[in-house]
C-alpha cells in the first residue's frame, strides 16, 4: 500500500526530501536559544558585561532569523511536496477509473469512487505533509530537549523520566477513543456523498413526489452520523488542553523546587534553571504533536487503503492497445454467448444470433429479459461470460478496445449532455466534424428542426445534463452525436421513447435510407419502432425467444401477436 501511494510523489520528490532536513535546521536553531539565553544571564548579566551580552543577543537573533527561516522554506516545500503528491494521486485515480469497465464501476459505486477522490485523498495528503514535517519535527526537538536539559541540570531530567511516562499514557488513553469515532466519522462520508449524489441527479423526480422533507431526513441523518462522530472525538481531544498543562505546570514546580535547592548548593545556575523551562514546554508539546501524527495517520490508514484499492484494481477488462485497429463491417455474430454480472447467476444463457451488415434489427422483451446486456455486449461495454462474440468477423476482444467503439456507436437508455454549447455537444461524436456534417447528422436524428428554430441554432447553450431541453429533444441529439461517430453499427437503446411516433417514424426512414451500410439495432418497447425492420429478435428470461420479420413473428408467436394486438388496440402504433 504504502509503495504503492509514495511512488506518486514522483516530481516532487526534491521537495519531500528537502523538507526533513530544513525541520532538523529549525529545530538545532530553535533549541539553541534557551541555552543562549542562559548563557547571557549567568555570564553576561552576572558580570555585568554588557559586550558580551550583545555579542550572544546578536547569535540569539542570527539563530531566531534561522529559524524562522528553515520554518518557513519546510512549510513551503511540505506545501509543495503534499499538493503534488495529492495532485498526482487524483490524477491517476481518475486515469484508472477512466479505464474501468462497466462491472468495474459497479464494484465501488460512484459515491465511493467520489470520496476516495476528495475526502480519502485530502486525509492522505495531510498525512504526507505531517509525516515529512511534523514526524521529524517533533521527535527531532524532543531529543534535542532532552539532551540540553541534561546538558544543562542533569539531575533534573529525573522529572522527565517520571513526566514522560505520564504523559504518554494520557495520550495513549485518549487517542485510543477518539481513533474509532475520526475513523467512523471519514467512512461516514461515503453514505453522505451517495445521498448528496442520489438527490442532486435526481431532483426533478424528487419535486415531483413532493419528497423533499424525507430526502432532507436523509440528508440530515448522514450528516449527523459524520457530525456527531466528530464532536465525540472532539470532546475528548479537548481534554488533552487541561491534562497536558496540569503537567506541564506539575514539571514547573518539581523543577523550581529541585532547581532552587541546585542553585543553593552552587551546582546549577539561574540562567540554566531558566532554560530548561523552556525545553519542559519543548518536551513535552513535541510528545503530544508526536501522539497526534499518530492517531492522524491511523485514522489515514482507512483512507490510504481505500485509495490503494484503487489504483491496485487492474481493469477487468483487457483494452488489448496492440490489438486490430480495423473493423471490416458491421456483420454481428453471438455464438454460444452467456452472461452475469459478477458472482451473480448469468443473465443471458446461450446466445446464437446472425446480424448481417446494413440491416436494420429490432429487439424486444419484457423488462429485465436481458435486452440491454444483449447489445452491451456488443461494444464490449461488458465482457461474455462464456462464448464469443464477433464483429466484423472477429471476436470483439481481438480488437483495440478503442477502435472497435469507434466503430460502435451506443445511444444508452440514459441520455447524456453536458455543459457547453449544442455543437459542443455533438462534436463528442467527431471532434472534427464539419458544420455540414453536424447539419447532416441532424437530419437523419430529426433534430434540426427544433435545433435551428431556437435563437442560437447550433451555438445555443446547453445546461448541465441537459435540463433545458425536452426528453426527446436530448434523445435525438444523443442519435445526432452517435451518427456522426459514422461508426459500422449503431444500437440505440430504447432511445426514442420520448419522441412522438411521427418523429420516430421519420428517424427510422432516414436511418434506412440515409446511411444503408450502417447496421442498426433498436430496443424498444414500441412495436412501431421495429415491425418494419429486417429481423425482430424476442427477448425472454436472458434467452432469445424467437426471432423473425413482422410478419412472421405476428403468424408463428403467440406472445408476439398479443403484444401486436393490444398496442393496436391501445393506439401506439403507426396508422
Amino acid at each position: 500500500m504504502l509503495k504503492t501511494l509514495l511512488s506518486r510523489v514522483r516530481e516532487y520528490r526534491k521537495f519531500a526530501f528537502i523538507t526533513p532536513l530544513l525541520m532538523v535546521g529549525e529545530v538545532a536553531m530553535e533549541v539553541l536559544i534557551p541555552t543562549m539565553m542562559a548563557v547571557i544571564v549567568d555570564t553576561g548579566v552576572s558580570a555585568g558585561d554588557m559586550g558580551y551580552v550583545f555579542r550572544v543577543g546578536v547569535l540569539i537573533v542570527l539563530a531566531a532569523f534561522l529559524s524562522l527561516s528553515f520554518g518557513v522554506a519546510g512549510a513551503w516545500t511540505a506545501s509543495k511536496a503534499s499538493a503534488g503528491f495529492a495532485s498526482n494521486i487524483r490524477k491517476d485515480l481518475y486515469a484508472r477509473i477512466m479505464d474501468f469497465s462497466f462491472a468495474d464501476v459497479d464494484k465501488f459505486s460512484t459515491s465511493s469512487l467520489i470520496t476516495r477522490m476528495t475526502t480519502d485523498v485530502q486525509n492522505v495528503q495531510m498525512s504526507f505533509q505531517m509525516m515529512i514535517r511534523i514526524c521529524v519535527r517533533s521527535p527531532i526537538m524532543f531529543i534535542f530537549a532532552i539532551i540540553m536539559v541534561y546538558h544543562n541540570g542533569g539531575a533534573l531530567s529525573l522529572v522527565f523520566a517520571v513526566a514522560i511516562p505520564i504523559v504518554a499514557v494520557l495520550i495513549f488513553l485518549i487517542f485510543r477513543h477518539t481513533y474509532s469515532s475520526f475513523t467512523n466519522a471519514f467512512r461516514g462520508y461515503d453514505a453522505f456523498n451517495r445521498v448528496v449524489q442520489e438527490n442532486l441527479n435526481g431532483i426533478r423526480t424528487v419535486k415531483a413526489y413532493v419528497r423533499e422533507d424525507e430526502q432532507l431526513g436523509k440528508f440530515e441523518e448522514a450528516s449527523e452520523t459524520i457530525r456527531s462522530n466528530f464532536k465525540r472525538g472532539q470532546t475528548i481531544m479537548a481534554l488533552m488542553g487541561p491534562l497536558m498543562m496540569t503537567v506541564t505546570y506539575c514539571c514547573m514546580i518539581a523543577i523550581s523546587y529541585i532547581g532552587a535547592r541546585l542553585i543553593n548548593i552552587g551546582h546549577m545556575e539561574t540562567g540554566e534553571l531558566m532554560s530548561i523551562y523552556t525545553y519542559t514546554g519543548q518536551i513535552l508539546s513535541s510528545l503530544v504533536m508526536t501522539g497526534m501524527v499518530i492517531v492522524m495517520l491511523s485514522i489515514s490508514h482507512a483512507s490510504m487503503v481505500r485509495i490503494a484499492e484503487v489504483l491496485n484494481t487492474k481493469p477487468s477488462m483487457d483494452t488489448n492497445p496492440e490489438g486490430a485497429k480495423e473493423v471490416a463491417n458491421g456483420d454481428i455474430e453471438f455464438d454460444h454467448v452467456s452472461f452475469g454480472y459478477g458472482s451473480k447467476s448469468s443473465v443471458l444463457h446461450d446466445i446464437n444470433l446472425k446480424i448481417r451488415s446494413g440491416e436494420m434489427v429490432g429487439v424486444i422483451g419484457n423488462t429485465g429479459s436481458g435486452k440491454t446486456t444483449l447489445v452491451s455486449l456488443i461494444a464490449r461495454l461488458y465482457d461474455a461470460t462464456e462464448g464469443t462474440v464477433r464483429v466484423g468477423g472477429r471476436d470483439v476482444r481481438e480488437y483495440s478496445l478503442e477502435a472497435l467503439r469507434n466503430e460502435v456507436s451506443v445511444v444508452l437508455q440514459k441520455n447524456t449532455l453536458f455543459s457547453g454549447t449544442v455543437a459542443e455537444n455533438l462534436r463528442w461524436g467527431n471532434p472534427d466534424a464539419t458544420d455540414a456534417q453536424i447539419k447532416a447528422a441532424c437530419d437523419v436524428a430529426s433534430a434540426s428542426p427544433f435545433i435551428e428554430a431556437m435563437k442560437d441554432g447550433y451555438e445555443s447553450h446547453v445546461e448541465q445534463g441537459g435540463t433545458n431541453f425536452s426528453g426527446g429533444q436530448k434523445q435525438r441529439l444523443c442519435i445526432a452525436r452517435a451518427l456522426l461517430k459514422t461508426p459500422k453499427i449503431l444500437i440505440m437503446d430504447d432511445s426514442t421513447s420520448a419522441v412522438d411516433t411521427a418523429t420516430d417514424s421519420q428517424i427510422r426512414k432516414a436511418l434506412r435510407e440515409d446511411v444503408k451500410d450502417l447496421t442498426k439495432i433498436i430496443i424498444s418497447q414500441r412495436l412501431s419502432s421495429v415491425m418494419d425492420a429486417d429481423q425482430i429478435i424476442i427477448m425472454n428470461n436472458g434467452s432469445v425467444e424467437d426471432v423473425g420479420t413482422h410478419d412472421e413473428l405476428r403468424a408463428r408467436n403467440a406472445d408476439y401477436r398479443d403484444l401486436y394486438e393490444t398496442q393496436t388496440r391501445g393506439g401506439n402504433l403507426d396508422a
